[in-house]
């Protein structure tokens, strides 16, 4: 190969940055040791998602935070979510009904406690010690709570249709009181929330023992107790919130995922649904950071990478070429460590965005962008389906087999 040539095929190699970290002394701020001790592998994926989820934070983006997993037993939202919020870096969240119910244990003076998670669980359900892996509490702290949540439900302003961001507004109002009246220093999520206006999503709602208390006053009180799901009001109002960020206020949208599993599928279908179902134009996330234990080639969405979403529509070009990391990491290990890097910075400041308080506009916003399009869409929802035999063939068929049996009879 000429050198000419050679010189030419390492131009890109030759502008690359030199892996080259000095002795860290203990004096370096936390960004510092980011963007200068961490220059490969899961390190280098780290320091990405830090400088992804500070640009998106300096700059006007809305942010959607998406948790799985058992984090609020863990305490991650007292260590990293609700901080995140008071700074004004969490614009919508979708969870789990688990995270937000686990939640409350402590709002009502329980505690999870570290256990030995090779301990014996033939042991801790004898002493009715409830186990999370390495995290323990009393079986009595789901049997209270659930008389927590059971009294809240049965209030008059539940007794209605609902969605799961108005279900979870009255609960973080309701809880908020509480925290207020029990005079709590370490508020919950779900009350934070209310307070800052960031809505809260549960895909999957009916897999939490929240809605396990509601199946319990519906059958115990029958049509007394009015409280339902509108699941289909939920999923638009996904899609309206998403709309409303990049259509009404002209932002650019930024997707921090911890985990995967419902809470990343259910915001990420927003664009698909706007794009390929409504027929509403749009371009996806403009930044998606991703911190998950799961291998990216077993097909599972908790895994799917950003350039795999874009294929659907859920995620913009841009974000898969400049906006876009996955972490192979547990979410544990290194979010709290890059909410401290973050927060550290005290240009990082963004006032509330409130979204909760936009949910009604925003809904009949998208409802018009629909109704624009009704003639288009009504084209959609019609199929050429193949159609079965006649009944005049069906009974045709049934005379020849009679005959052709009798002839075989009389043989």
């Amino acid at each position: 190969m000429a050198n000419t040539e050679k010189s030419s095929l390492r131009k890109g190699f030759e502008r690359a940055r030199d892996v080259h970290p000095v002795g860290i002394t203990g004096k370096e701020s936390p960004t510092d040791v980011i963007e200068r001790m961490f220059p490969a592998y899961v390190g280098r994926q780290e320091r990405t998602a830090f400088e992804l989820m500070r640009r998106s934070s300096q700059s006007d983006v809305c942010t959607f935070l998406t948790m799985s997993g058992a984090m609020t037993p863990a305490g991650l939202h007292q260590s990293c979510i609700i901080p995140l919020i008071e700074r004004g870096l969490i614009d919508c969240i979708t969870t789990t009904g688990a995270n937000l119910y686990h939640d409350a244990h402590r709002v009502i003076g329980h505690r999870i406690r570290e256990i030995d998670p090779n301990g014996g669980d033939l042991t801790y359900r004898l002493a009715r010690i409830i186990r999370i892996y390495d995290l323990g509490f009393r079986e009595e702290t789901l049997l209270e709570t659930d008389k927590l949540f059971s009294a809240l439900l049965l209030s008059p302003d539940y007794q209605r249709k609902m969605t799961t961001t108005e279900l979870h507004w009255l609960l973080g109002r309701d809880i908020a009181q509480l925290e207020d009246a029990l005079g709590i220093k370490s508020p919950s999520l779900i009350a934070t929330a209310y307070r800052y206006g960031v809505p809260i999503f549960v895909g999957a709602v009916q897999d939490g023992s929240i809605f396990l208390n509601i199946v319990k006053l519906k059958r115990l009180y029958g049509s007394d107790f009015k409280l339902e799901i509108d699941v289909n009001d939920d999923v638009f109002e996904m899609g309206a919130m998403q709309h409303h960020c990049f259509g009404t206020l002209g932002k650019k949208m930024a997707i921090w995922i911890l985990g995967g599993g419902v809470p990343k599928n259910y915001t990420l279908q927003g664009e698909p649904l706007l794009d390929q179902i409504l027929g509403v134009p749009t371009h996806g996330f403009d930044f998606d950071v991703q911190f998950c234990v799961d291998p990216v080639d077993n097909g599972a969405l908790s895994s799917c990478p950003a350039g795999e979403g874009h294929t659907w529509g859920k995620v913009s070009a841009e974000s898969v070429q400049y906006g876009s990391m996955y972490v192979h990491c547990d979410v544990t290990a290194v979010f709290p460590w890059l909410t401290y890097a973050l927060l550290s910075d005290p240009r990082v400041h963004k006032k509330p965005r409130r979204l909760y308080d936009a949910r009604e506009q925003a809904v009949a916003t998208l409802q018009r962008e629909i109704d624009k399009r009704r003639k288009k869409l009504l084209e959609t929802v019609a199929f050429d389906l193949p159609k079965g035999p006649s009944k005049s063939s069906k009974s045709s068929k049934k005379s020849s087999s009679k005959k052709k049996a009798a002839k075989k009879r009389s043989r």
